[in-house]
């Protein structure tokens, strides 16, 4: 295994995270507790005892996950395709980062080639290398509004490419990969054998294109072709990151068993009171309403930063989000890109307000900065106004890059 690089992102949320006042960084959808959970659900017998229940012998429990959890996700993958995905082809990780790193481990190593949809979410591609492949970038681009061309991804293709990754919805940008091109993207791989794996973490949460638009994009577990496998969780669009559940799902069980094997070296089961939570947390009951709170606090939040950007627009440019709880913003001033790192440590320093550098999805994002809006209401609208006196009373001093 080839030493891995500082991963940039999780290193600046744990350096500034817990000293933020306004967190405008986060990435989770407002975090709710579990009594706000149950409040959101159909089902008023169930209760706090109910899901945590004490009486219950603490083992080991269900190996690869509880029957009701993946009877959940089944049916939540399942839904409007012609064939059902079983629950045994779904493994229970803790958090989708364990879903991401226990598939490349099992599908991907050396002398390998893969191609990973960018920018995205430094494991995606850090990985892959760490276990001695050789990773091309699929490069989306702010200028065709964070939509890579599939025939650059065809030109990228090798004898040894092994899999091709995307995510979808993507971050930072807050873009999707809409149907038309996942399609596409789904037929070619298909006609070269090779799989995908889609980062669908931020799924589905989306808040600016409506399930009825033609571009509104499936899962790739939906797109008809068997290759595919898809991670997910329960931290981004269902506010509960605290309790670490997510999962890997596949229409290929050759590929659940694979992982499976590698999976027995790193998790023997994820906590039997985290999955009861999520369980509830994703059943019928529940999922609709927590869903419902989550996309309305998107489109909220998302209206405040677009007022601020518009307001800011001889500084601020970006592409408007259409999905996730990300938007990528680029800041300059007199032409010149403004050094993000600066303007993100200065800013917490000064108001509390943290924001994150886009150097840290790469070098040729430096002037971006992430915002996470989808915290609790009061958070982004408090944290956006102090924003706006610092532009006025510090962004000029700001440092330019060459």
């Amino acid at each position: 295994m080839a030493p891995i690089p500082p991963f940039a992102v999780e290193q600046w949320m744990d350096t500034y995270e817990t000293s933020a006042k306004y967190n405008l960084a986060e990435t989770c959808c407002a975090s709710i507790t579990i009594d706000e959970l149950l409040t959101l659900s159909e089902d008023k017998t169930a209760s706090a005892s109910s899901l945590l229940d004490t009486s219950k012998v603490q083992g080991y429990g269900e190996i690869r996950g509880s029957t009701e959890l993946r009877n959940n996700l089944s049916r939540l993958y399942s839904s409007k395709v012609g064939t059902p995905l079983s629950p045994e082809n779904i493994l229970i990780t803790p958090g989708a980062i364990a879903a991401n790193h226990l598939a490349l481990y099992a599908l991907v190593g050396p002398g390998d080639h893969v191609i990973c949809h960018y920018p995205t979410y430094q494991q995606l591609y850090s990985i892959p290398e760490s276990l001695g492949a050789e990773v091309s970038l699929w490069k989306s681009k702010a200028e065709n509004k964070w939509l890579p061309d599939l025939e650059e991804l065809k030109a990228l293709v090798k004898p040894n490419t092994k899999l091709i990754i995307i995510n979808n919805p993507q971050n930072p940008t807050g873009a999707i990969l809409p149907k038309s091109l996942l399609h596409s993207l789904a037929d070619y791989a298909e006609s070269k054998s090779l799989p995908i794996m889609s980062d669908e973490v931020y799924r589905p949460l989306f808040h600016s294109i409506s399930p009825l638009d033609s571009d509104f994009p499936p899962s790739i577990l939906s797109t008809g072709y068997a290759n595919t496998l898809a991670t997910g969780s329960l931290s981004k669009a269902y506010s509960l990151a605290g309790l670490r559940v997510g999962w890997i799902a596949s229409r290929n069980r050759d590929f659940i068993e694979t992982i499976a094997k590698a999976r027995d070296y790193t998790t023997i089961s994820v906590s039997q009171l985290d999955q009861s939570v999520a369980a509830f947390a994703l059943s019928p009951d529940t999922i609709h309403a927590l869903l419902g709170r989550n996309i309305q606090l998107a489109k909220t939040n998302l209206e405040l930063l677009e007022r601020f950007v518009i307001k800011h627009d001889e500084y601020c440019s970006w592409v408007k989000p259409r999905a996730g709880t990300t938007a990528f913003v680029k800041f300059e001033r007199q032409g010149r890109l403004v050094d993000a790192e600066a303007l993100c440590k200065a800013l917490q320093e000064k108001t509390g307000v943290m924001l994150l550098p886009g150097d840290c999805f790469g070098e040729e994002y430096t002037g971006y900065v992430r915002f996470g809006y989808v915290n609790r209401e009061e958070v982004v609208k408090e944290g956006l106004e102090k924003l706006r006196l610092f532009m006025r009373k510090e962004f000029d001093d700001l440092p330019l890059l060459e």
